[in-house]
């Protein structure tokens, strides 16, 4: 058996959670790879919305098994709000989750780190959920991190070591805290994981598959936000690409099947960092107010612009991109031109590729076509579309090289039309 794996292509906020929902009923498995609580996955069905930080988004569908895998960092705190939320409305947990020893958790004063270190950048913030992701990884590369494993070992000596460690840093950036709070929550949080199965998640992974079940990974954030390969330094701190699911799971290459490529008919960006085919009018501000683009775990407005095919046709690239999944079509159902950059202008040269850096002196390069004016929400199959969408689906098939096999008309569940089905 071959996993195969769902990530977003842009800089997050495609809306990954509503997709593996919907394409949960095909496997038996969901393990989500890498990122921490900064990411939030959107699902809405049955007339009720959620929200997950670090749960996987199998978890509504039937007696899935779903892991968290050694790549995620997680928040015992967030967790176990996150986690009491779900079962108070009646989605059990304890007997669908598994947790990889190998986990890091995020402690307390990571998060006050996350903050001291982004008041000490001024100006030059790159505007972090504030989560103590970035921290948690840092520890995690310098050999100094408590993972979850921890918890069942020294646990009280290790995280005394690591707070001490912080509290020195802290004391250097002369960044005044109060933990109290923080600790206590955290400290309950840690007790609340205890209910759960601790696993060794890359032998369960391969185990699984070596018993013929199908398994979907499950990335968070975006692309264009990988510490490697994304708008660097505007960037999280994990590999949010297909290769990610290599290294936050155990799973060799080779083993790697279909990959899902998620992207919305326009683009978004939540915080700082460099966005070409960002609009500054009203037309930005409609699909702001449209799309309903406010972070599901900030708040936060989300910038908004025209689709970016120079940066898309990067990440299908890096990814291995097999399938692709155009999420919010709806949300352009009123415009009268649709806008797709196809390439950059740069110092006077026109440029079809992601160049090193488009922090500064890039421009948009467009091409535009007709919009459908129609509502799509209703819409419940392909025969359905009308012409100018379709035209629109064509033109982004023939940039991208890979034909868009899902689309999304709407927030629900209900709201997902599969193209090209077998007779």
């Amino acid at each position: 058996m071959k996993v195969d794996v769902l990530l977003g292509l842009q800089w997050g906020d495609e809306g990954k959670g509503k997709v593996v929902d919907v394409l949960t009923p095909k496997y038996d498995v969901v393990a989500r790879f890498q990122g921490g609580p900064n990411a939030g996955h959107t699902l809405e069905f049955e007339g009720q919305k959620y929200v997950l930080r670090s749960i996987p988004s199998g978890i509504f569908q039937g007696n899935k098994v779903n892991i968290i895998g050694n790549g995620v960092v997680l928040d015992p705190a967030l967790f176990k709000a996150e986690a009491e939320a779900l079962e108070a409305s009646g989605h059990p947990l304890k007997e669908r989750l598994h947790i990889s020893k190998k986990a890091h958790l995020i402690l307390p004063t990571h998060r006050i780190l996350d903050a001291a270190y982004e008041a000490a950048k001024g100006d030059a913030k790159v505007g972090t959920t504030g989560k103590g992701i970035g921290p948690t990884y840092t520890d995690k590369v310098s050999r100094n991190g408590v993972r979850v494993g921890d918890i069942l070992h020294n646990f009280e000596q290790k995280y005394a070591a690591a707070k001490a460690r912080h509290e020195e840093i802290l004391k250097g950036l002369n960044y005044e805290y109060d933990l109290t709070e923080l600790e206590k929550t955290w400290l309950e949080g840690i007790e609340y994981l205890k209910q759960f199965h601790f696993v060794d998640s890359e032998h369960e992974v391969n185990n699984l598959l070596k018993d013929g079940k199908s398994v979907l990974c499950e990335g968070a954030q975006g692309t264009m936000l990988d510490i490697d390969f994304g708008s660097y330094p505007f960037v999280t701190s994990s590999n949010t690409v297909c290769a990610g699911a290599c290294t936050g799971l155990g799973v060799a290459p080779n083993r790697i099947g279909e990959v899902y490529g998620i992207f919305k008919a326009y683009c978004t960006r939540v915080g700082a960092g460099p966005f070409p085919s960002e609009l500054f009018d009203e037309t930005g501000d409609k699909m702001c107010t449209l799309g309903h683009e406010f972070g599901s775990v900030t708040g936060r407005k989300r910038r908004c612009g025209w689709i970016d095919l120079v940066a898309l046709k990067y990440s299908v690239m890096i990814n291995g991109v097999t399938k692709l999944i155009m999420m919010k079509s709806d949300v352009l159902d009123t415009f009268d031109i649709i806008k797709a950059c196809v390439a950059y202008k740069v110092d006077g040269e026109e440029i079809d590729y992601f160049p090193y850096d488009i922090t500064d002196g890039v421009e948009p390069v467009y091409a535009e076509l007709p919009g459908w004016k129609i509502d799509m929400t209703k819409m419940q199959s392909e025969d359905e579309f009308p012409e100018e969408f379709n035209a629109y689906l064509t033109f982004l098939e023939d940039q991208l090289g890979v034909e868009i096999k899902i689309v999304s008309v709407g927030p629900d569940r209900a709201q997902t039309i599969e193209r090209y089905t077998e007779e």
